[in-house]
């Protein structure tokens, strides 16, 4: 469905003042919902354009039925389809898929992640100076002191080279793949980054807030590198935070 619709003018309105959403999201949204629902009633489901359905078991689906609108609402081919499933407060399954390029990211914990049913690893870069980053901005970068504006000068500065591509979904996957070597982003939502987060882990990659701690979806600060980088883009994210407690103390 979305690939049928892309290029063609769709229906958008404004949840912010950059947030926005089409009837494309509904829509797509809606036949996932349906499909899950059908086949997994006992399950709840956490999905971006509607108000969470909360189960008993304990086992939800995280859903970002179109995981780069704005992308999608000027014809950019850079979007996908999000899914994870989680038990317990635990990633178990994820799933992203890009319908113009026809691939899907999966992973399921402990069994490692795929592209198209073949294994994924994440690249063996180990200098930041060598490195391709990606990154987003938020929406109320305008706004907002906290924009990461600081950290994207700072790593334009320190690595290869960064990208900004609008999905924080397929960022986190082209980690996985070995097709960036790393990434950070702030203010996510749990839709964002379920299923690609668990994506980077099972295909060797080491993801955490940018404080160091381990992965908080309700928190939205992420950073996703190989094992040899991680570290270092740990201390250029706080870098600031570590000069302005030298200055106050």
């Amino acid at each position: 469905m979305l690939r049928n619709a892309v290029g063609s003018r769709c229906r958008i309105e404004y949840k912010g003042k950059l947030d926005l959403v089409t009837d494309v999201d509904r829509r797509s949204e809606e036949v996932v919902v349906e499909f899950l629902t059908q086949q997994f009633p006992e399950c709840g489901i956490l999905a971006e354009e509607r108000a969470e359905t909360r189960a008993s078991s304990g086992c939800r689906w995280i859903l970002d039925p179109l995981d780069g609108t704005t992308n999608y609402a000027h014809g950019y081919p850079f979007f996908c389809v999000s899914l994870a499933f989680e038990q317990d407060g635990v990633l178990c399954w994820g799933g992203v898929y890009d319908p113009l390029r026809e691939e899907l990211f999966t992973a399921a914990r402990g069994c490692g992640a795929f592209l198209n049913g073949s294994p994924i690893k994440v690249a063996a870069t180990s200098r930041l100076d060598q490195a391709l980053l990606c990154t987003g901005f938020p929406y109320d970068v305008h706004d907002s002191s906290e924009n990461n504006l600081d950290h994207f000068s700072a790593f334009i500065k320190t690595a290869q080279a960064v990208r900004r591509d609008g999905s924080a979904a397929l960022d986190l996957c082209y980690v996985g793949a070995g097709r960036f070597d790393g990434y950070w982003e702030m203010k996510l939502k749990p839709w964002d980054i379920a299923a690609g987060c668990l994506i980077v882990a099972e295909a060797g990659g080491i993801v955490s807030r940018f404080s160091g701690a381990p992965i908080d979806l309700e928190q939205g600060d992420v950073v996703a590198a190989t094992p040899e980088l991680h570290h270092a883009l740990l201390a250029v994210l706080n870098r600031k935070q570590q000069a302005e407690k030298k200055y106050v103390g």
